[in-house]
């Protein structure tokens, strides 16, 4: 019975290790990685809709494909990922770092056969002397090397870049780390997304994952919004001018602060990033019959809830309707009014032309005023877990260097009545060594 448990968890100890199964979990990453590339993550289900069919959607949903990087799945697979990076460590670090702390620093008949690299020459001098000579020769030429005595021989040993053996670790160090960053960023963290219109703020947002509203501890307001059009019309840079208040007082430097695309603001470990933009176009409401007129403002398709029931959408606005409506210019808006009974009619409204709408014969007379304003969409980061990442990230650029970049170069050299046995190796690029581990022994040659 104990047999079978040592022989299964042996089993287990050794599957964790496997290099097949870090390649494995690598190339299972990787294709799930295209999956959330190829399917919008976190998108509105309205927009899914648009896309694929309703039977798509529930087996996209139920398999986490909508939030991909959220899903069990994919969370296992980078546990499983870390589980094996470590049991790997555990299992090969002991052998390293005996090489590393403990180096063989004798080169007997058996070391010396094993390397590939050896040279033997005579030199003249009692062993003292020639043990002085080989000390500032290698400390001069390669490192500063170890004595040894054996048996009246003199073994010296000397290396250089040893802890560039401990590269790949730390390469496994760093992708843990990272993995912990993003944990924490999950759990503790929060994404979402906040409208501002000028000359208005927000203190707040939803998380849109929990659905909680997340307080910022600040005030942001947004002063003024600018669009930069190509002479075809599109958007060529849309840019949002932030300033953040605490205790109604702007902070110091965030004033007007300038956002756009790729450059966003990041105040107390929350970041809000340039997303979208639209236009708030004010509108005027009276009754027929008379009293107090209703200001409205509304966005571009968004609807608006109208005093008394029922709503309003803009369907479409254009600077100049003279292409349109020949004979009329100006700004112009095209309203789509929903009656609580659910019947709809749309109607034109001109700036030029505010009494256009009373020909329809409406109980309600709209008119527009054309005075717009823009509002910026920004979606919100708080994600505490960003500098434990960066650290990781940075650990894996220092381990991708010494394992990649970096040699454990090692010289040994035994000194016995005159003769003097030269032997070297080098973890990585052996032919480039070959080529110093010469150039040493020929100066060693000349002493």
């Amino acid at each position: 019975m104990t047999t079978h448990k040592r022989s299964f968890t042996t089993a287990l100890w050794d599957f964790f290790c496997s290099l097949k199964l870090s390649i494995s979990l690598l190339i299972g990453l990787a294709l799930t990685s295209i999956i959330g590339t190829i399917i919008k993550q976190n998108a509105s289900m309205d927009e899914y809709q648009h896309y694929y069919s309703d039977s798509t959607i529930r087996i996209f949903n139920s398999l986490g494909f909508f939030d991909m990087y959220h899903s069990w799945w994919f969370i296992l697979l980078l546990y499983l990922l870390t589980v094996n990076l470590v049991a790997c460590s555990i299992k090969r670090l002991p052998r390293v770092w005996k090489m590393i702390a403990e180096p063989t620093l004798v080169m007997d008949e058996g070391l010396e056969k094993s390397l590939s690299l050896t040279h033997e020459f005579k030199l003249a001098g009692d062993a003292a002397t020639l043990r002085d000579k080989l000390t500032a020769f290698l400390s001069q030429e390669f490192a500063p090397p170890v004595i040894t005595e054996v048996d009246g021989e003199y073994h010296l040993f000397a290396q250089k870049a040893r802890w560039c053996r401990l590269g790949v670790y730390v390469v496994h160090l760093s992708i843990i780390i990272i993995f912990i960053g993003a944990i924490i960023g999950s759990t503790f963290g929060a994404k979402g997304f906040v409208q501002i219109t000028e000359g208005q703020s927000v203190g707040s947002f939803v998380d849109r994952y929990t659905g909680k509203t997340v307080d910022l501890g600040y005030t942001l307001a947004l002063r003024q919004f600018e669009v930069e059009y190509y002479p075809s019309g599109a958007p060529k840079e849309y840019r949002s001018f932030l300033t953040v208040l605490e205790n109604g007082q702007p902070v110091p430097g965030l004033i007007d602060r300038k956002i756009i695309v790729n450059d966003p603001l990041t105040y107390k470990g929350i970041t809000f990033y340039q997303s979208s933009y639209g236009t708030i176009h004010q509108l005027t409401m009276r009754d027929r019959k008379g009293g107090a007129p209703y200001k409205i403002e509304a966005a571009d398709k968004e609807p608006v809830s109208l005093p008394g029931g029922g709503f309003a959408v803009i369907a479409e606005s254009v600077p100049d309707v003279s292409p349109y409506m020949p004979g009329f210019t100006g700004p112009a808006v095209k309203v789509v009014l929903e009656e609580r009974n659910g019947t709809q009619q749309s109607l034109i409204l001109l700036q030029n032309n505010p009494q256009f709408d009373l020909q329809r014969g409406g109980a309600q007379i709209f008119t527009y005023d054309g005075k717009t304003k823009y509002f910026t969409g920004l979606q919100v980061a708080k994600d505490p877990g960003v500098w434990v990442v960066w650290l990781g990230c940075a650990l894996m650029v220092i381990g991708i260097c010494m394992a990649f970049f970096m040699s454990h170069r090692r010289v040994w050299a035994r000194i016995s009545k005159g003769q003097v046995v030269l032997g070297g190796t080098a973890s990585k690029n052996q032919p480039g060594f070959q080529l110093h581990f010469d150039e040493l022994a020929d100066k060693l040659k000349k002493l």
